[in-house]
């Protein structure tokens, strides 16, 4: 769905979508080339997205792919409702940190090296926020760092909880 909001600014081709996608979603991994085209075909089959002009400029063929009215009204449809909250409980994070204290591994380093990683991640990722001049690039960032700010917490409450039961190792 993000191809056909990325469409929706004008037509595209593959290279310049993932460029594209890559700098509204800077902290995400990037889009690998093969997913895009891809999904290109898969949108142009279901009839979301139409080729609209191939060329070769010097280098390998680009096919220029623009949204059809189907395919904004899906956009526009998939935009109206609401994302459902995610569900964290099986993120590795908490599944790797429930195995590790279930093991009765050095439960004290364990969170400590979880949390020095999300620090180093987290002060990469402010760094990047404050060089984004682009908005929706900002608002992604801060997502992430929202999310690892959370993650931190959760840490610290599992270290407190570690030491108010007795546990700490």
């Amino acid at each position: 769905m993000v191809l056909l909001g990325l469409l929706e600014r004008g037509p595209g081709h593959g290279y310049e979508l993932k460029a594209a996608h890559d700098e509204w979603f800077p902290s995400a991994k990037p889009l690998a080339f093969g997913q895009v085209y891809s999904t290109l075909a898969r949108l142009a089959r279901d009839g979301l997205v139409e080729a609209v002009e191939t060329h070769q400029e010097g280098g390998p063929e680009r096919t220029v792919y623009a949204l059809t009215a189907e395919g904004q009204s899906a956009l526009h449809q998939w935009l109206a409702e609401p994302e459902a909250p995610a569900t964290y409980a099986a993120d590795d994070l908490v599944r790797k940190t429930v195995t590790a204290l279930r093991l009765g591994l050095d439960r004290a380093r364990f969170l400590d090296r979880q949390h020095a990683a999300h620090m180093v991640l987290m002060r990469e990722l402010t760094g990047e926020r404050a060089q984004a001049a682009e908005p929706g690039a900002r608002i992604a960032l801060d997502h992430r760092l929202a999310h690892l700010d959370a993650d931190l917490r959760w840490l610290q409450e599992t270290r407190e909880r570690m030491t108010r039961d007795g546990v700490a190792s």
